[in-house]
């Protein structure tokens, strides 16, 4: 089930998912401000109270809540009461759709079902090429020309859901690690916003 269609009147209540810094949650909230969006994040979440991300929320006024993996013995049960608490978090919220941005853990089944259709990624890589966590060291391995990123939903697999939109990017000759990285960022930042306005308009179907 995908999202509801909404309007800038009613828009679609987003919560972000982040691990690190946040530069996509910032690039996603700047453009929220930047005029009448379908679209509007209402609570951010990071694995871990230190994230810095959080601090973009805090600033603007939202909800912000650091939400750590429990300390249990059973690393199975670990991510089960780790993922029932953001559930909790989601749910308390009202948010309709979960924005992975940057966030760094690997999703239950369980979790998945309960958001599917409403639980959305960006991956910096032209999916299915380059899958996983080390997707821009892959591509450099591989002697790639292209790259780039892509915007999908998210389901039981790695980095196997239904593909909603890509950009591509060249790879130039000299590039190291960091710089294909920054320059696929920047693209991921004009993307994602532009799929949420898709998906909160109702333009996709699956």
């Amino acid at each position: 089930m995908l999202p509801r269609v909404a309007s800038p009147e009613d828009p679609l209540r987003l919560a972000v998912l982040i691990s690190g810094g946040g530069s996509g949650l910032a690039a996603l909230l700047q453009y929220q401000e930047s005029g009448d969006r379908a679209h509007q994040t209402v609570l951010v979440i990071a694995d871990s109270e230190g994230a810095g991300g959080l601090e973009h929320g805090r600033q603007r006024g939202i909800s912000t809540n650091g939400i750590p993996l429990p300390e249990m013995a059973d690393k199975v049960e670990r991510r089960l009461a780790h993922e029932e608490k953001i559930h909790h978090a989601l749910t308390a919220a009202n948010v309709e759709l979960v924005v992975l941005s940057g966030y760094m853990r690997i999703l239950t089944p369980e979790f998945v079902r309960h958001w599917k259709g409403r639980l959305v990624n960006i991956h910096p890589s032209l999916l299915p090429k380059y899958p996983g966590a080390h997707a821009h060291r892959d591509a450099l391995a591989d002697g790639a020309t292209v790259s780039g990123c892509t915007v999908h939903l998210v389901d039981e697999g790695v980095d196997s859901g239904h593909i909603l939109a890509q950009r591509e990017v060249s790879i130039l000759s000299e590039d190291t690690l960091s710089d294909l990285q920054e320059r696929i960022k920047r693209v991921e930042h004009v993307l994602y916003p532009e799929v949420l306005d898709r998906l909160a308009a109702g333009d996709f179907s699956v």
